[in-house]
Formats: structure tokens, C-alpha cells, sequence
């Protein structure tokens, strides 16, 4: 583990994860039952939405925790345990606790005076819930990660390469999957937030994640070949959820599907988004802050954009147009420039020159 090269597409996935989180999100807004899990709702439904995203919302959540699995095999490089929780405290559980006190209340106050309730001071997890999760993966399944890396040539590690770098491996990593909806037996099976499903997957996703990347070369070499298959089958159980079952199947072969969309998701960017850009810098950057506040700028748009007689498909584009752009100059204009702000939303902190450097231009700017 002495010489890893960055991974490209793996950054890329969490950019594109958080992505179509953001749509999804949107998209909840301007469905019959928004208001029922707690979004600003349009009083003018556009249900074909529904059919493209519950093509996504069986994988969405659970690539984001395979990723997170992949991030901390990357973060372990030159950390040692007690450096790893610390790294991951100042970036996952204080930006944790900041945004359940500070920024989940903003869009309860949004919901609040849209629908003409009295206003309150509340404080939850909300969509936070997958940081807090994210946490506890770590502390409880740090001391097998270590073990792994300071015996990777033990038979225990040598053993799970081999498994996990065959398609063998991946049967496994299904298998698994699928136990843990036949044994919690979510409903529906995409309600991961706050509840025992979306705690389970999760550690197994982020488990399999980091197992994936320890297995080295052989796995990557691995899915790449089968990538079109994964794809054709993922895309195949889709149609058959669509005409067969009405959108919601059996919680097996919605495990099913979700882990060979999440698969071909995995060949198709190591095969294409694995190369460095300015572009993925930036967004790499920015993705955990909007992360955290893209909720309340959601709230906020959709406060905006509903009350007005525009025609539905309009006021769509405009909240994904405000939405995006509140996140993104929000980030740059005030999360990534303010020095005390950074740590608040899992940034790094400035260095010493990089902060002369802005308090310079803002000099500048107010003469």
C-alpha cells in the first residue's frame, strides 16, 4: 500500500453520486407524496418522473457508501488508526454535529412558513444521517482494515484478493446483499435514511468498498471484461421491475439489480473517468459541502418557484437551476473562502498563504 496512485474515477463517482442525489431530491418535490417524507411539495404533479428515478434509487445510496468504503482504503495510506479516526472526526463527525444544530433547522424553517405552521427551532439528522452512519462504519470496522493492511500478505488477506479479484467474489459480495434484505425485509426496499436497511447495506457496501480496492488490479481487470454484462442484466431486471412488477419486485432481485448497476457504474469509470482534470479538482472539492447544504437551497427554490402560475415543466428547470446554483456559489463565495467556515462542511483548512492570498483580494475588491 506504499505506492497507490490517485484514483480518478473513483472521485468521479462521488461527484456523480452526490449529483443525482441533488436531482433526486428535486425530483421528490413534484411527486403526490413529497410532502408525506417532508419536502416543500408543487401542487402540480409530474409522476413520469417517478420511472427514472426508481431506476436510481435502488443503487444511489449504496454507491456512495461502497465509495466511502474505497476513500477510507486511500485515506489508511500514510495514517495510522489513531490518525484516521482523528481525520475522520474533523471531516465526518464535526460536520455531522454542525449541520444537525445549524443547517437541518434552516430548510424546517423553510417547510414551516411555506405551509404556514408556527415557526421552531428543530434540530435532527435529516438528510445528515448518512455522515453519521458513515462514522460508525469506520470506528467498527477500522481495526479489519488495519489488520488487512499490516498483514496483506497473511492468508486471511491473500485469501479475500483472490476472492474478490474473481467473479467469484462478486457472487459473494450479492450474496451478501441480499441476505441483509431477506433478513431486515425493508419497505420499500429504497428507504435507506434512518432506518435498519439503510444502516446494514451500508456497512456492507462500505465493507465490500474497501475490499474491492485491497484486492488490487485483478478486480478492476475483472469487472472492466464483464462490464457490458453487468449493464445488459442491470438494465434487463429494471424492464422486468417496470412490466412485471409494477416498479417494486422482490427485495432479492431489487439486491440483485442494485449491485449490478452499482458494478457496471464501477467498469464504466475506471474504464473512462479514470484521468485527472481541473474540472474534477473543483467538483471534488465542492461535493461534501453541497452535500451538506443542498437541502436548504432545494427548500429555498422550491419556496420560490411553487407559489408562481408557471407552467410545471418550467418550474422544474428553474428549481434544478436555482438548487445547483445556490450550492455552487454558496461554496465559493463563502464555504471555501472563509477560513473558519472550511472545517464546518469537511473542507481542509487554508494554508497560511492561500488565506493572505484572499485577504488580499478582498482588499481589493473593497477599494
Amino acid at each position: 500500500m506504499n505506492n497507490i496512485e490517485r484514483r480518478y474515477d473513483i472521485d468521479w463517482m462521488r461527484v456523480i453520486a452526490i449529483g443525482l442525489l441533488l436531482i433526486y431530491h428535486i425530483a421528490i418535490g413534484f411527486q403526490p407524496w413529497g410532502l408525506l417524507i417532508g419536502f416543500i411539495q408543487s401542487e402540480e404533479a409530474i409522476p413520469s418522473l417517478w420511472t427514472p428515478m426508481t431506476m436510481l434509487n435502488v443503487w444511489r445510496i449504496p454507491l456512495l457508501f461502497f465509495v466511502s468504503g474505497m476513500g477510507v482504503f486511500f485515506a489508511m495510506k500514510k495514517r495510522r488508526w489513531f490518525q484516521l479516526i482523528k481525520e475522520r472526526t474533523t471531516r465526518i463527525l464535526v460536520p455531522f454535529i454542525f449541520g444537525i444544530f445549524v443547517i437541518v433547522p434552516l430548510h424546517v424553517l423553510l417547510i414551516l412558513k411555506y405551509y404556514d405552521q408556527p415557526l421552531s427551532y428543530q434540530y435532527n439528522r435529516g438528510h445528515l444521517w448518512f455522515l453519521g452512519n458513515i462514522f460508525v462504519y469506520v470506528v467498527v470496522l477500522s481495526p479489519l482494515f488495519f489488520y488487512l493492511r499490516n498483514h496483506s500478505e497473511s492468508k486471511v488477506a491473500m485469501g479475500l484478493k483472490k476472492l474478490f479479484g474473481s467473479p467469484f467474489g462478486l457472487l459473494v459480495a450479492m450474496l451478501m446483499l441480499v441476505l441483509e434484505v431477506m433478513i431486515v425485509k425493508p419497505v420499500p426496499f429504497e428507504l435507506y435514511a434512518l432506518t435498519w436497511h439503510g444502516f446494514f447495506i451500508g456497512l456492507l457496501a462500505f465493507l465490500l468498498g474497501f475490499l474491492f480496492v485491497f484486492s488490487g488490479a485483478p478486480f478492476w481487470q475483472m469487472i472492466l471484461k464483464w462490464k457490458w454484462v453487468f449493464l445488459i442484466l442491470a438494465a434487463g431486471l429494471y424492464v422486468l421491475r417496470i412490466t412485471h412488477f409494477n416498479l417494486v419486485a422482490p427485495g432479492y432481485l431489487m439486491s440483485v439489480e442494485s449491485s449490478l448497476w452499482i458494478f457496471s457504474v464501477f467498469a464504466f469509470s475506471y474504464r473512462y473517468l479514470n484521468k485527472p482534470s481541473k474540472t474534477l479538482s473543483y467538483l471534488s472539492q465542492a461535493a461534501y459541502p453541497v452535500y451538506i447544504i443542498h437541502m436548504a437551497m432545494l427548500y429555498g427554490a422550491s419556496y420560490l418557484i411553487f407559489p408562481t402560475q408557471l407552467p410545471i415543466v418550467l418550474q422544474f428547470i428553474l428549481v434544478v437551476l436555482l438548487t445547483f446554483l445556490g450550492c455552487f456559489i454558496t461554496f465559493e463565495f463563502l464555504i471555501r473562502r472563509v477560513w473558519f467556515l472550511r472545517p464546518l462542511f469537511g473542507l481542509k483548512p487554508l494554508p497560511k498563504t492561500d488565506r493572505n492570498i484572499l485577504s488580499e483580494k478582498a482588499k481589493l475588491n473593497e477599494l
